[in-house]
């Protein structure tokens, strides 16, 4: 049975050949169109892709030598020469990149991939494989979307990856999401999503956390899964919402935005 690593490395795998076949017919032009990500053109999110991957990398091997991950100097020195790049050359150095990362994941044996504990440099312990593979697929398929979206206003967060994704956005929600930014708190609501089928709740008090379904919620969320990712991760403005994504009761989507302005 495959494991969630297993899953994980297989959506990572998929949203790379689908991407990477974008990638490959731009040119230059469009490479500094508007993407997704509110203040990055199209080669900037492929920038920030293809040093991801490349520190990613440098942080898988380091796991599989035993050795200390790298540390924050090596993470800058790796961004500030994307920085330096090219459009043209952030778009050849993820399609590399990217695919090496991969490459690297999906060489690893069933007997690594269950044993190894990755230090990422920015938690307090090391996590095994299908957290370290998830956490970059969350990278990876948001911004993916940013890039896609710049070509199609349709695009969708790629299904593969999904549900994926919605298992590990509790941990996720306390740190990007800002209830704040509302008067009246705490509020619940219930939160039912399709593509895949959930039945949750959202509660938002001093932090955001997903729960079960309230009995007595205040009002519901409802509609596609991916969107609901999207509304997560600041990506669900008006011209991007599907029409079947609705909210009742004390909030409206505009709201709800608020409280997810992106990362």
């Amino acid at each position: 049975m495959p494991t969630t690593a297993d899953t994980t490395i297989a959506a990572l795998r998929s949203g790379h050949d689908e991407l990477a076949a974008l990638v490959r017919d731009l040119g230059p032009t469009d490479l500094t169109r508007p993407s997704g990500a509110s203040e990055w053109q199209v080669s900037q999110v492929l920038s920030h892709l293809g040093s991801g991957a490349e520190i990613s990398e440098a942080t898988l091997d380091a796991a599989l030598r035993g050795a200390p991950a790298p540390d924050a100097d090596f993470n800058k020195q790796v961004w500030a020469r994307w920085d330096a790049m090219s459009p043209i050359a952030h778009a050849e150095g993820f399609l590399d990149a990217n695919r090496r990362l991969v490459e690297r994941y999906e060489s690893l044996d069933a007997a690594t991939r269950e044993s190894i504990r990755i230090d990422l440099g920015f938690l307090p312990d090391p996590v095994d494989l299908g957290t370290a593979a998830g956490m970059r697929l969350s990278e990876f398929a948001l911004h993916e979307w940013d890039v896609e979206v710049g070509f199609n206003r349709y695009a969708t967060v790629a299904p593969e990856a999904v549900p994926l994704l919605l298992d590990q956005l509790d941990r996720l929600l306390g740190w990007i999401g800002r209830p704040d930014a509302i008067a009246d708190l705490p509020v619940e609501l219930a939160l039912r999503l399709s593509d895949p089928d959930r039945s949750l709740g959202l509660r938002l008090a001093d932090r955001v956390s997903l729960a079960g379904a309230p009995e007595q919620p205040a009002g519901e969320i409802a509609g596609p899964a991916e969107a609901f990712l999207r509304l997560a991760a600041g990506r669900l403005a008006p011209e991007h919402t599907p029409e079947t994504m609705t909210v009742t009761g004390p909030l409206d989507l505009d709201d709800l935005r608020r409280v997810f302005p992106g990362y």
